[in-house]
């Protein structure tokens, strides 16, 4: 199976799991050793200013924090568009980041909070993570769909709508591709 990371996995209809009950993620990494992803469309109760006093000061900052999957609860992660940081940090869609330092993690934040950058960010705990072959078989049994992802669903304003923007997308793009094709190598 080719690599989906950068690719959207939508829980298909059907899934129950209250961890990924109709929700999109992004995948981080994925290779013959496992995947990693971070779930797009779960806010938490706790703010970023909450989770960061500690380690940050971030002022009043409401914005909350993002449940990224039920593995690792305790670590932080952070997404944004600041190019002027993304030289070191991992470009996972075009024009969206995943901070690989301390130091940028901070630099995205302040920035962020200033009403006269244009930085925007989300900040994860916890993470989705799958064992060698597991993703693959859960993509057998249906319970995935995938699609490219897209910088501007990662950083949506409104996370409630991202599965059926997803949904959406992955609808359209289904009835683009031919069905029932004798011999697709004429294509």
């Amino acid at each position: 199976m080719m690599s989906l990371q950068g690719h959207f996995l939508i829980a298909a209809n059907h899934m129950r799991d209250p961890n990924f009950y109709r929700t999109v993620v992004l995948m981080l990494e994925h290779n013959s050793e496992g995947a990693m992803g971070l779930v797009l469309n779960r806010p938490s109760a706790v703010s970023v200013e909450t989770a960061l006093s500690e380690h940050i000061s971030t002022g009043r900052c409401e914005t909350p924090v993002f449940v990224g999957g039920p593995v690792e609860t305790s670590s932080l992660f952070i997404m944004h568009n600041c190019l002027t940081l993304g030289q070191h940090d991992q470009e996972i869609v075009p024009g969206v980041f995943l901070a690989g330092s301390h130091e940028s993690f901070e630099s995205v934040v302040v920035d962020g909070l200033k009403p006269e950058k244009e930085v925007r960010f989300r900040v994860y705990c916890g993470y989705a993570g799958w064992g060698a072959g597991q993703l693959e078989s859960e993509i057998d049994r249906g319970d995935w769909l995938s699609i490219p992802g897209d910088g501007s669903v990662v950083l949506e304003e409104d996370p409630y709508g991202v599965w059926e923007v997803c949904m959406r997308r992955l609808q359209r793009a289904s009835r683009l591709l031919p069905h029932n094709v004798r011999n697709p190598e004429w294509n």
